[in-house]
């Protein structure tokens, strides 16, 4: 996690702190992906994929966050995106997934309105590094994630909980979605530049009126919350008007800067949520667990319900301003152990298997 000068990232910082992963385990290794790539694209090959997407580390490139580039780090993405080329598999870069320069996060990270650019330089640098021979570009992976799980739900890094700061998250990840998508329109003509989005599809718990609203209020804070002000419709307060709060941080020309014309919008589905109203504040609406409904669940306890995927395409699709939608993540969490030299996985066979069928009937 930290050879040939690569920095703590916020999740490096999260994930050595006591408490936070099951087992008190980290991510110093995991897949070992640094020392194993050329293995992980020959696996992918032999299944006949014909794309490899993969994420960017910037606290490898750029390890103080600003200024000085990491050659060592440049190199390895190099030898990385000539591996794919070389096997006949077609690179498609994501910027950013989650890592943040501990530095930056140090100084608020998302919450702080200089990383708009903070990360237009190294989103500058990337593209302007790779583009010659990568051309399929994603600038962020699933915000929600990011700001919600970071700055608010506190479960993932940077392990905050504070609605101020992911209001001004949430803001931030907007402007610099837009910004990404501009700054590699300029470095690479002829990219195809597009950004993903975690989706779930949404359902109230019952017909009752007061449960549909909640589902409502859900779907705007998980579906809606960024895809529609990257279209110039804004923030999804009428649904949401907690979210009006956001206001406090705009500043002039913020509107229009919002908005960038996309290739492609990447769809990340993965489960349903089913709702009813609660007392809790802002989003009054509370989940109704897998498990409390009875229902196929994988080891996270979410629902494996596969007609939600088509439901989100349907969703998505009947934005006017969307070009294109690709799947750019869908699986499940499930047990599964090695066997000889296999891994016998039903399960998630069977998951992809289905999804694909209500995609397609």
């Amino acid at each position: 996690w930290k050879e040939d000068g690569k920095s703590e990232s916020n999740w490096d910082h999260f994930t050595h702190k006591s408490g936070k992963i099951e087992r008190n385990e980290n991510a110093d290794v995991a897949t070992d992906y640094y020392h194993r790539y050329e293995e992980d694209i020959e696996l992918v090959r032999s299944m006949n994929f014909k794309v490899f997407r993969f994420s960017l580390s910037w606290p490898r490139i750029i390890p103080k966050g600003v200024g000085e580039i990491n050659q060592a780090g440049i190199d390895f993405y190099h030898r990385l995106i000539d591996k794919c080329i070389a096997v006949g598999v077609e690179p498609w870069i994501t910027i950013y997934h989650w890592d943040l320069p501990q530095v930056l996060e140090a100084e608020g990270g998302w919450a702080n309105r200089k990383i708009l650019d903070w990360f237009s330089e190294y989103a500058n640098v990337v593209t302007k590094e790779f583009g010659s021979k990568v051309k399929n570009w994603i600038v962020l992976n699933e915000q929600l994630s990011f700001t919600g799980g970071g700055y608010l739900m506190g479960n993932l890094a940077p392990g905050r909980r504070n609605i101020k700061n992911f209001l001004r998250a949430v803001h931030h990840s907007v402007l610099c979605n837009a910004d990404g998508g501009r700054i590699i329109r300029q470095n690479i003509p002829d990219a195809n530049i597009g950004t993903s989005f975690f989706t779930a599809h949404i359902e109230p718990l019952n017909q009752e009126q007061k449960n549909i609203e909640a589902a409502s209020r859900v779907d705007a804070g998980i579906n809606r919350l960024f895809i529609e002000p990257l279209l110039g419709l804004g923030y999804p307060e009428d649904a949401l008007p907690a979210l009006s709060k956001i206001r406090k941080h705009f500043e002039a020309g913020d509107e229009d800067r919002m908005v960038f014309d996309f290739d492609f919008i990447g769809i990340q589905y993965y489960f349903r949520s089913v709702v009813e109203k609660s007392i809790i504040p802002g989003i009054r609406a509370k989940e109704i667990k897998a498990s409390e409904r009875g229902v196929d669940a994988n080891e996270m306890d979410c629902e494996v319900h596969h007609e939600g995927l088509f439901h989100i395409l349907k969703k998505f699709s009947q934005y006017k301003g969307i070009r294109n939608l690709l799947i750019t993540e869908n699986g499940t969490s499930d047990p599964d152990a090695v066997d000889g030299a296999k891994v016998n996985d039903i399960r998630r066979i069977e998951y992809i298997k289905y999804n694909m069928q209500s995609v397609i009937k």
